[in-house]
């Protein structure tokens, strides 16, 4: 009879759930702290070196970069200049700017070491509730080593999902001890910086149900959820905020038109997310072959942030970052039944992955970057001061900051105009599948201040004027091209010279 050679588990049992655990503090909970947050921090600062590789490194971080410039000055959010997204990361970077200047996004990116620090402090503080010290340490360990297992352009960037990831892992962390208030005011956090960190108060909701739903809980639950919600209604305008972050993207979630485009942009993040996972998915999968796993919250966590990914159908790399808490927290999970030995090869496979996801952040070429730099002299240039606005036709916003120039729009991508935004690269982008109301608006914004400076940077994409009939008209009655500026063309006022 076959004898199976595999390696024997810790123990055939499912994994415990959040019953009323203890924290596990031998020696002291300071002293474990004391030792493993400097690690964490460490850790921290090396994963995310590539972030402060250059001024940025995103059209997100430009776009975050432009609205705070405008709301420093006088500007209003949904209202003199509009985003799809919650109102918490563009005032972060408003309060940053206000403290540091607007010229670099540095503080930003120290922040950013800070939101992924925070996540992986709170994730070992979970698992260590859960299944020990050990745990916990492989907990903070793994979610800072995967926390960078995309393009660099997503993983690295200051934006949206950098800034969720600390306030779902603060919700699932408060429901985890019952501080209903303060999970609910957490979702409402990782909402308000993406609409997706929502997806979180499921589990939350589940480990509530749990405990069987007492009133009081669902009570201070509900109210920690709607305050900051409601707050942040009153600070902007409330028809605004709900059209821009809800009811105005219907055709930006459609996924007609670009099925094959987003399909394989899903499939190559997908991988790449496999990729730097590959030292932990083994263990989940073994574990699952052969015990039963509990802790049915956490699976619940990565079935609704994969549920947020999916939603939109656009499958950007960014997205999948909210996958990362949960995986982190299941990884862990599978390695606390597994041999000890297997816990330290699946860790130093997981830092294998990391270093090559490291060395891409520092050797990617920037060529968009250099295009907006580039595009950026030249409009400083011809628009002598920084109150002559300009009009930047394109995707990428940051060319506004880099130049240090207002834009003539509110609109700071030709994206919610066109609905190129998306990521769209078939029929479905041109002026008829614009943000609905956006062009009459557009229109009187350039007849009232006519921009200096006009920069078709579509470069024969879809959404460049030829296929825009009102930006081409704009164009032929007001403007003529003064250069080229490697594809894209800068028009100058008609009858008026630099």
């Amino acid at each position: 009879m076959p004898v199976a050679s595999t390696t024997p588990l810790r123990s055939v049992r499912a994994l415990p759930g959040p019953g009323p655990l203890v924290e596990h503090v031998p020696g002291g909970g300071g002293t474990y702290w004391a030792r493993l947050l400097p690690l964490l921090a460490a850790l921290a600062c090396v994963t995310r070196l590539p972030s402060f590789r250059g001024p940025l490194w995103s059209p997100d971080e430009g776009y975050l970069a432009v609205q705070a410039r405008i709301l420093a000055h006088g500007g209003e959010l949904y209202e003199t200049v509009v985003d799809r997204k919650p109102p918490l990361v563009p005032w972060l970077y408003e309060g940053s700017f206000a403290l540091f200047g607007d010229s670099s996004l540095l503080p930003l990116k120290v922040l950013a070491v800070t939101a992924q620090l925070l996540t992986a402090a709170l994730l070992a503080s979970l698992a260590r509730r859960r299944w020990g010290d050990g745990a916990g340490r492989t907990a903070g360990v793994v979610h800072l080593l995967i926390s960078i297992g995309l393009n660099p352009q997503d993983a690295q960037a200051a934006t949206f999902e950098i800034f969720m990831l600390p306030c779902t892992a603060a919700a699932m962390w408060c429901a985890d001890r019952r501080r209903w208030g303060a999970a609910g005011v957490a979702v409402a956090c990782a909402l308000l910086a993406k609409q997706t960190g929502g997806a979180v108060l499921l589990p939350v909701a589940w480990l509530l149900w749990r405990e069987g739903a007492p009133r009081p809980s669902v009570a201070r639950l509900a109210a920690g959820l709607c305050a900051p919600l409601l707050a942040a209604a009153a600070l902007t305008t409330p028809s605004g905020l709900v059209f821009w972050t809800v009811t105005g993207s219907g055709a930006y979630a459609s996924f007609t038109g670009s099925e094959l485009h987003v399909l394989g942009r899903g499939l190559v993040n997908t991988l790449l997310l496999a990729g730097v996972c590959a030292g932990i998915v083994p263990a989940v999968v073994r574990v699952l072959r052969v015990a039963r796993t509990g802790a049915p919250e956490l699976w619940l966590w990565l079935a609704s942030s994969a549920a947020a990914v999916l939603l939109g159908f656009h499958f950007f790399g960014h997205y999948y970052l909210q996958l990362m808490p949960p995986l982190a927290l299941l990884g862990t999970a599978a390695l606390q039944i597994l041999p000890r030995e297997r816990t330290v090869r699946a860790i130093v496979a997981t830092g294998c992955s990391c270093a090559v996801f490291l060395a891409w952040g520092f050797l990617a070429p920037r060529p968009d970057l250099a295009h907006a730099k580039r595009l950026a002299e030249v409009i400083g240039s011809h628009a002598a001061g920084p109150e002559d606005k300009v009009l930047v036709w394109g995707i990428h916003p940051e060319t506004y900051w880099l130049a240090d120039r207002a834009p003539a729009s509110r609109y700071l991508t030709a994206g919610l105009l066109t609905n190129y935004s998306g990521g769209r690269n078939g029929p479905q982008v041109g002026e008829k599948y614009a943000v609905e109301g956006t062009w009459p608006v557009f229109r009187e914004e350039l007849r009232r201040h006519p921009p200096k400076l006009v920069v078709d940077d579509s470069r024969g994409k879809p959404y460049g004027p030829d296929r825009v009939p009102s930006l081409r008209r704009i164009l032929t009655e007001g403007y003529r091209p003064v250069l080229r500026v490697e594809g894209a063309v800068v028009y100058a006022r008609a009858g008026r010279g630099r």
